[in-house]
């Protein structure tokens, strides 16, 4: 990993002698009648994986019945499962229920938050947070105009200063990873149309990645986006089920490098 504002990363095991499987998903869209669905889908995951990140719309319309349906296919996964919760997923404004559902079934939600993992020896940094609409160049939404719009401005500004302030709090990780919804860079989502970009993500979240250059970044929300781009030096992929085409992606990461996997 390179210097970052004069500051060397953080100190662990050397390039290629460590690696860390993280499997990631999102926009799982649970609900009651796809529990045996989501299930079979994750069935594999203790095997594979030493680590599950579900980086939003973990429901299709945010009830706490379908958190629980969430929550029911998660039951016999033994890794850590940390999640982010997406715009569906505040779309009843339930999300205090919704997040206590899965609390409670032992899924963590970071909205927004940091943890810090042991495995297998080795500290692992996770960032999550939800991100926000705000938009790229030529489709950015300005912090000008009505309050209404000044809010959705203000809006996306506190995620990125969540997203900021997380990543200063796992610096000293040797590895450190990041789930979102929202996208931070355009590259993800070529394929989706030009004229909703502002509304599938913002840059500004971009700035804190590129300053604290994390491990591996992962979103969702662009189902027809695309799969891999990056913010700088660090690997931003777009977990979506409806861009990998299958229940979770894994990622090979090391303290040096990140690397898709094959296999699911």
């Amino acid at each position: 990993m390179s210097e970052s504002n004069g500051n060397k990363s953080p100190a662990g095991p050397a390039p290629g002698s460590w690696v860390l499987r993280v499997a990631a998903t999102a926009d799982v869209h649970a609900r009651p009648n796809r529990v045996d669905e989501l299930r079979a889908g994750f069935q594999r995951v203790n095997d594979e994986a030493d680590l599950l990140l579900i980086a939003g719309d973990l429901t299709s319309v945010g009830t706490p019945d379908e958190a629980a349906t969430l929550a029911e296919a998660c039951a016999r996964i033994e890794v850590p499962v940390i999640a982010v919760l997406g715009n569906h997923d505040w779309h009843s404004n339930r999300r205090d229920e919704v997040v206590a559902t899965l609390d409670e079934a032992g899924v963590e939600v970071l909205d927004p938050g940091h943890r810090i993992l042991s495995i297998r020896g080795v500290d692992v940094g996770v960032v999550g947070v939800k991100g926000f609409v705000g938009g790229f160049p030529g489709s950015h939404l300005p912090d000008f105009g009505e309050p209404l719009l000044r809010q959705v401005y203000a809006e996306a500004e506190r995620e990125v200063e969540a997203l900021d302030h997380g990543l200063r709090s796992v610096a000293q990780c040797p590895l450190r990873l990041v789930a979102m919804h929202y996208a931070p860079i355009d590259a993800t989502l070529a394929g989706e149309p030009r004229e909703i970009f502002a509304f599938l993500g913002c840059d500004r979240l971009a700035g804190p990645i590129l300053e604290h250059e994390p491990d591996l970044v992962v979103h969702g929300h662009a189902h027809s986006g695309t799969f891999e781009g990056s913010a700088g030096n660090v690997p931003v992929f777009n977990a979506s089920v409806e861009v990998t085409g299958r229940p979770y992606w894994v990622f090979e990461v090391t303290p040096a490098t990140t690397s898709a996997s094959a296999i699911h």
